[in-house]
């Protein structure tokens, strides 16, 4: 997937449309916040801490099918804007095997 280096859009802290630097953010870091069900997040409220399963925080075995992984990752474009400076995520991420950021030819 092929995209421009810098893109004209909406800035929420201008509440114009400006020009804005495009950038990939690091596949390092995940991408979003913690999922709603997850045992992450359990920990965090404070569950799941201790000895034992607490009855809840075991799950029988995964099917065969379930157990694949996607082949490709949802982008996790960096929106910068050139007159504020501020950095904006996107909004919803396309699944793409890879990104490259080209400037205008």
């Amino acid at each position: 997937m092929k995209l421009p280096k810098e893109v004209r859009r909406y800035c929420k802290y201008c509440r114009k449309h400006t020009l804005q630097k495009l950038e990939t953010v690091s596949s390092a870091r995940a991408r979003g916040a913690l999922k709603r069900g997850s045992l992450a997040r359990a920990r965090l409220r404070g569950l799941n801490r201790g000895y034992g399963n607490q009855g809840k925080f075991s799950k029988p075995p995964i099917s065969q099918w379930k157990r694949r992984t996607k082949k490709t990752k949802k982008t996790n474009l960096l929106y910068t804007c050139t007159e504020c400076n501020k950095s904006m995520t996107q909004s919803e991420g396309i699944r793409t095997s890879k990104v490259e950021i080209k400037a205008k030819a």
